[in-house]
């Protein structure tokens, strides 16, 4: 099987979706791999880095796409007049594609990879079953958002997050609040705690409760049924209106303690729920921060810009995307195992073995044979 490691195109953008030593991993196994010259530079990976693992570096972006049974990448290609040209047009007709998709938001994209005859695999939609779990990309990325958002945090925060004991007296520790507990949220409240933060965290989903507890934060919840908080795959819910409004009843009441409030709560295929109104902003204490994660649909706060970090009514709002960039050595590191993985799910003996009777495949392809394949796609 040949695989082909693109160049990001994306402004920003400082991953790259395969490091050397998952090179190394693949030429072990008998495949050829292709990477574009400049690749890892964002994540601090040279071109003799990918030479030494046994990769062949190319310098024009045309063979890197066309030359190769499947191409990976960590976001979707660009459409004509985008940043980075059009990257669908230089893909190989019949072949693969693995990036971060976006395939709710993309219906022009995912048409133009189908009438290419691309088997485009969006890692956003690797199956939440036990088998394909190494292969959880997003997982992994929210890993890295939910750390950063917190350091984010802590900068803009003019206090200390711990309690201190100090030779002027005691500083009382600062009050963290996050808002959704999944894998970003988590890892927001495990970062939270562990700069000495009180944290408490709100989830509509009761299953996670055990979860928030364990990491030493206080559990904030709706009396919610579990078929009412969160659907099959463990995502959570779009509320009713009367649940919505007492959920924001209840943010209020503890946004008013809060120093610094991450948002994470984001629901697949639609936009974010905003949590946070302009008057809930109003009533927090002067100097806090908040971090919204779920910028990139629409955001959580109903104050928050995009790409900005903005003072409203005294409280510093962040609405950076894709913090993971920010992280790029680790986040790359992470999401070329997970990458790997489903590319060893993928190969066959003899070359790329596409089974669309496979769970994992199947819930992974977003096209294939020319058509749009996934049934939350269709229509």
């Amino acid at each position: 099987m040949k695989v082909a490691v693109a160049k990001e195109s994306a402004p920003g953008e400082t991953r790259v979706a395969m490091i050397p030593v998952s090179v190394e991993q693949m030429v072990a196994n008998e495949h050829e791999v292709i990477v574009e010259s400049g690749a890892g530079a964002g994540a601090n990976f040279s071109d003799e880095d990918y030479t030494n693992a046994g990769a062949r570096v190319e310098s024009a972006r045309e063979s890197v796409f066309a030359d190769c049974d499947i191409l990976v990448k960590v976001n979707r290609p660009a459409l004509a007049g985008e940043p980075g040209g059009d990257e669908v047009a230089l893909l190989r007709e019949g072949g693969a594609l693995v990036a971060f998709l976006q395939p709710f938001s993309n219906p022009e994209l995912l048409g133009q990879l189908a009438r290419r005859r691309v088997s485009a695999f969006a890692m956003e939609m690797i199956p939440r079953i036990s088998r394909a779990q190494n292969m959880d990309a997003l997982s992994s990325m929210a890993t890295v958002a939910g750390y950063k958002a917190v350091l984010l945090a802590a900068n803009s925060f003019p206090r200390f997050f711990p309690m201190l004991m100090t030779a002027a007296g005691t500083i009382a520790p600062a009050r963290a609040l996050v808002l959704g507990a999944g894998v970003a949220g988590l890892q927001a409240i495990a970062t939270a705690k562990r700069l000495g933060a009180v944290v408490e965290a709100f989830d509509t989903r009761p299953v996670v409760k055990e979860q928030v507890e364990s990491l030493g934060a206080r559990f904030v919840g709706l009396d919610l049924e579990h078929d009412q908080a969160q659907d099959a795959g463990g995502y959570a819910k779009e509320l009713s209106e009367d649940q919505h409004r007492r959920e924001m009843e209840l943010i209020a009441k503890h946004l008013e303690r809060a120093d610094i409030v991450v948002t994470t709560a984001q629901i697949p295929g639609k936009p974010a729920p905003e949590l946070i109104s302009e008057e809930m902003v109003k009533s927090m204490k002067p100097s806090s921060v908040i971090v919204d994660l779920a910028i990139e649909t629409g955001g959580n706060c109903a104050l928050s810009e995009l790409d900005k970090v903005v003072q409203k009514h005294g409280v510093t709002i962040i609405g950076y995307p894709n913090l993971t960039r920010m992280m790029p050595v680790h986040a790359s590191q992470m999401y070329s195992r997970n990458v790997l993985n489903l590319l060893n799910h993928l190969a066959g003996d003899s070359g790329l073995n596409i089974d669309m009777e496979d769970e994992i495949t199947s819930g992974t392809a977003v096209t294939h044979g020319g058509e749009i394949t996934h049934p939350a796609l269709k229509g």
